[in-house]
This record gives structure tokens, sequence and C-alpha cells, in this order.
């Protein structure tokens, strides 16, 4: 592939919308620049392939060495050499001008062929702590763009590859930030927003419809309920809203999620990157309930970028409970100067030029 005067570019990404979501706006902003993009990804990531309608899809093996099981980590292990082998004849018949990994077990082959091949390579890590495949790869990349100011565990060796750019936003994103915040309004509808990251959150699922329940009937009578949810929580919280006569739309994704998040006076979720960098894109208040599994617990470090300034209220899954959040929802859905101010403190922090700046990064490590 290279139909375009300036060449390929290869991005390296999957598994969750976390690592694609900031692939699919470099590519956006790549491709209205005019090179041709390849995606190396895995069988995951390729679930998300109509987001990149320019851009030509490759699908190889890639696995992690998660879990004590000996036998499935000889497993992964020969899944990743596959991988690696077949990034490396991939590479080879492309012969990229440089190769963009956004993390994750799913772009690791890739980035392993790129340093084979001496291929220009950057990396880019969309939380607040580096992640463990970015750590393992950082010594084998030209670059690094973080998203976040101050990333915690970035190697010493490797501070001098870093470049602050924040997390690329797609276009869709930025078109959402013009729509206005509106607080409620003493008899007006209230929109609620949950999700839980691509998969939905289960204890999310479970926990919110409980604590709305337990909200006064004024309050109840005006919600509209959008929520992300498993498949295995879906029909039991359309249940539960449907008994509390509360108008809910609930599914285990949503397309048009930045539009359905600028339209909401209040957002639930967890804190990867994805979700506190579009809640400040867009400018809406939050609660966050930190992922505890999280690698490194890098949500709760996420969450702080938005908790320190005023514009989320950080929840741990540890502490929380149905009567907590009920309490919570209560006092916020019933003070809408102190949402105005949240959903204000939030445009503070975006990165709003995240995603061009990355591709001037890259245009930079190609010119060299």
């Amino acid at each position: 592939m290279n139909n375009s005067d300036k060449g390929t570019i290869v991005l390296a990404a999957g598994g969750s919308g976390g690592h694609m979501f900031p692939a699919q706006a470099l590519a956006q902003e790549l491709n209205r620049r005019g090179y041709d993009l390849v995606m190396i990804t895995d069988d995951r990531g390729n679930r998300y392939a109509d987001r990149f309608p320019n851009t030509e899809i490759k699908v190889i093996q890639a696995a992690t060495f998660a879990g004590r099981n000996p036998i499935k980590r000889i497993g992964a292990l020969f899944s990743i050499m596959g991988g690696v082998a077949s990034a490396v004849s991939m590479l080879g018949a492309i012969k990229p001008r440089a190769a963009i990994g956004f993390g994750g077990y799913s772009s690791f082959p890739t980035m392993v062929a790129a340093s084979v091949r001496g291929i220009p390579s950057c990396l880019h890590d969309p939380n607040a702590v580096l992640g463990r495949v970015n750590k393992f790869l950082v010594g084998r990349v030209d670059l690094v763009g973080a998203a976040f100011d101050n990333m915690v565990g970035v190697p010493a060796r490797a501070m001098s590859k870093l470049r602050v750019i924040g997390n690329p936003l797609r276009d869709e994103v930025i078109e959402a930030r013009n729509i206005p915040y509106a607080p409620p309004s003493e008899m007006g509808a209230i929109n609620l927003v949950i999700f839980g990251g691509s998969q939905g959150a289960q204890i999310l699922g479970e926990m919110v419809p409980a604590a709305i329940a337990l909200l006064p009937e004024d309050i109840r009578s005006r919600l509209h309920v959008t929520q992300q949810a498993r498949e295995e929580n879906m029909e039991a919280a359309k249940a539960a809203y449907a008994a509390m006569n509360v108008s809910a739309d609930v599914a285990p994704f949503f397309s048009d999620l930045p539009r359905q998040m600028a339209e909401a006076q209040l957002v639930i979720g967890r804190a990867g990157a994805s979700t506190v960098t579009e809640l400040a894109t867009i400018g809406r208040p939050s609660i966050l309930v930190p992922l505890p599994s999280a690698m490194d617990d890098h949500q709760t470090v996420n969450a702080r970028a938005l908790t320190e300034v005023g514009a989320a209220w950080l929840m741990p899954q540890s502490t929380v409970t149905v009567e907590i959040l009920a309490d919570k929802l209560r006092s916020l859905l019933c003070d809408p100067n102190a949402l105005t101010a949240a959903a204000e403190a939030a445009k503070g922090v975006a990165k709003l030029n995240a995603t061009s700046d990355f591709a001037d990064l890259i245009e930079e490590l190609i010119a060299k």
C-alpha cells in the first residue's frame, strides 16, 4: 500500500476503546494530511474496523502473560512469537515511514517488529501511569507521547523521549464540545449517563439502579437514564428501571457516546483514559468509580486529573455503597450550581490540540 506521495504509516492497537479511540483520532488526522494508513491489530481490535474507513486493516496473533496458569502462559508465548513473525513480514512488505503503538499487549508484536526492521517508531500511552507493555517497549522506540503531565512509571533512561501531547480526540468528541452544558432545572428532565468502558461495568450495572430506587420520587420521575451494561446485567437493569417507571435506554454499547455524554447533566463511569479525556473535552460533571483491578491502579491516577480541579467526585469501589451513591446523586442533582462549576472545571483540563500535536510529532520523527 503506497498510493500517497507521503507514504504509509502503520498504527498498532487493539483490545479496548481506551487504545482504539486514540488510534482512531490519529488516523482521522493523518488521513487529512494525505498519508496511507495500515492498522495492525488483533481479533478484539478488529471489532472497531468500521471506525477506520480509509485504513487497511491487518489482523495478527497477540496474547498476554497475565495469569498464573503455566499452560496458558506457554500458549501465550507461542502466540506472541507468531504475531511478531507475522508483523516482521508485514512491515517488510508495507515499508512504512513510521510505526505508532498505542499500548496494550495487542500492539506488542508490531512494535517489536518495527524495532527489528529499524523503522522509526513512537508509542502513545493514554493513561497517567505508563503501561507495562509500553514500559517494556520504551527502550526500543524513538519517542513516547504522554497523555498526562508528570506521567508515573517512566524509566529514567526514557525521559528524554517523552513528549506530553494529551490524548488524541476523535472528531465526534470535538464536535460534542460545542454543545453547551445545561444544568438540571427545578422541574426539568435530568439525563443521567452511566458507562464503564467498552465492556460495561458489572458493579455499576447492579449498583446504579439500586441507588436510583432510593432517590425521592420528585427526582426519580424526571430521570432519563442511558446506561451501558454487560449482556448478563442488561435485562435485570431494564426490569429495575421499568419497575420504578424510570425512562431508560440500556445497551452493551452506544456508538454515539460522545453525544450522549454531551446531553447529560451528570455522568457516572470508570476512569479509563478515554473517559477522563472525553469528560474534560466535552466538559461534563462526573462521579468516577475507578476499576480496582486496573494495572498499577492507573484509573485512580487518571481520575485525579479531574477530581483535583473540582470537575468530578471520586468514589473508590472498595468503599462505595448503594446508600452512599444515592446520597451523592441526591445532593448533586439538587445543586445545579455545583454541577455547572464542575462542568466548567472539566473543560479547563482538556488538551484540545492533542491530535494535531501528535501528528506533528510523527512528521518530525519521519523528517529525522
